[in-house]
This record gives C-alpha cells, sequence and structure tokens, in this order.
C-alpha cells in the first residue's frame, strides 16, 4: 500500500496507488502562460508566480516517466486560427484585461493555436506516448475527449498540475470530480498570476473532508512513488 500524506486527507481514499490507473496531468504549461511574452506577461502579472512550477513538475514528471504503465498528459488551451471556437464573451474579457485573445504579441497571436506562444514550454516538451489535450476553454473536459482518453487507458486517479491553480487547474479538477475521478492537486507544482488565489483554491479543495479531492506537495508524492 501506499499512500501520499495530504493531512489531513491522505490521498488516495481508497489508500493505494496503482501506477496504471494513475494519470498526471499537467495543465496549460504554455509560454502564453508563464513564458516570456506570452499572455500573462502581457497583462501585467508577476510572471514568477505561474513560472515557478515549472521546476517541480519537471522533477516530478522524469520520475514518472521511469514507472511503468504511468500515464503522462498535457493539455494546452488555445483557438483556432480563425477564432471561430473563441467566444465572444471570453474575448470581450481578454481585451479588457490589456491582452486580447488572437491579437498579435511578442509570441505571436496571443492563445492561437500553432503560435510560438501557444507551446508548451521546452522544460515540460512532451515526449512520445504522452497526449496532448488541446481544448478552447477553462476545463480539460469542455469540448475535448479528454474523458475517453482517460476511460481508455483506465484511469481512475488524477494527479493535477499546472497552471493557473485558480482557473484551469481548479476547472479541471472539479469537472473530474463530478465524472467520478481521484483527485490530487499539488501545492508545488501549480501557480496562479496572484498568491492569494493560489492559496485560496487549495483551500477549498479541504472543505468537506476533502470535497473535491486532496492537495499535497510533490515531494510526498516522490514519496509514495519510491515503491515503484
Amino acid at each position: 500500500m501506499a499512500t501520499v500524506d495530504a493531512s489531513p486527507y491522505p490521498w488516495p481514499y481508497d489508500v493505494r496507488i496503482d501506477p496504471t490507473k494513475t494519470a498526471l496531468l499537467i495543465i496549460d504549461m504554455q509560454i502564453d502562460f508563464c513564458g516570456k511574452g506570452g499572455y500573462v506577461e502581457r497583462m501585467g502579472y508577476d510572471l514568477s508566480l505561474t513560472a515557478r512550477a515549472i521546476g517541480p513538475i519537471k522533477t516530478l514528471l522524469e520520475r514518472v516517466r521511469q514507472i511503468e504503465g504511468f500515464t503522462v498528459i498535457h493539455t494546452r488551451e488555445g483557438h483556432k486560427p480563425d477564432l471561430s471556437d473563441l467566444p465572444a464573451n471570453k474575448r470581450w474579457r481578454s481585451r479588457r484585461a490589456g491582452a486580447e485573445i488572437g491579437s498579435l504579441g511578442p509570441k505571436g497571436r496571443i492563445l492561437v493555436r500553432g503560435e510560438p506562444g501557444w507551446e508548451i514550454v521546452e522544460e515540460l516538451s512532451p515526449i512520445e506516448g504522452e497526449p496532448i489535450i488541446d481544448k478552447p476553454g477553462k476545463g480539460s473536459f469542455y469540448a475535448t475527449d479528454l474523458d475517453l482518453v482517460l476511460k481508455n487507458r483506465g484511469i481512475t486517479h488524477l494527479i493535477l498540475t499546472g497552471i493557473t491553480t485558480d482557473v484551469c487547474v481548479h476547472t479541471t479538477m472539479r469537472e473530474a470530480n463530478d465524472r467520478g475521478y481521484e483527485c490530487l492537486i499539488l501545492e508545488d507544482c501549480t501557480g496562479a498570476t496572484d498568491e492569494g488565489n493560489h492559496r485560496a483554491a487549495l483551500k477549498m479543495v479541504t472543505m468537506q473532508g476533502g470535497v473535491f479531492g486532496s492537495v499535497a506537495s510533490s515531494a510526498s508524492v516522490l514519496k509514495a512513488l519510491e515503491r515503484f
């Protein structure tokens, strides 16, 4: 048996980590969200608050890749070049934030598929066999085949990492929880454009006996994975 120390709600609830039923989900670690010249920096936020997740995720990713049967899935948020999948309200609000989706920036058109800023940062580049889920919304299940990919692989447990904690990661975790997946979010492998929002998003998970799952550090996961 192996559990992750996520006091007071250890993970997983069924007290057994099975690599063949577990997926490491790396959400939106793209240049637009944590790289120079991307969407987040164009909006004027402190880039270090999202970029700080890169190192811890890389360490965990390298370990997970050594475990046979462990699934790694990456996601990217972005829109078609003609913006036909970009809702008007989302475009309007991005314009109000000072970085309109689809407009030209230092890393190409903001949050547009195929542009340099849309790509995953080099440190976390997917390797052969690791699915990439391209999504038009905040949640990774919305308008994607993520649920199908997970079910086809027999995945029941998710370790959530990426950015931002309070938006895309949290939305994905809520979607996953409603679908019956056992979720763990890692505090040092996530980040938000506001530190208060990051902390609040983590605290929400721990309410009501762990309403969405559990919160832990990557160190706790690495410790639990020592037996594999």
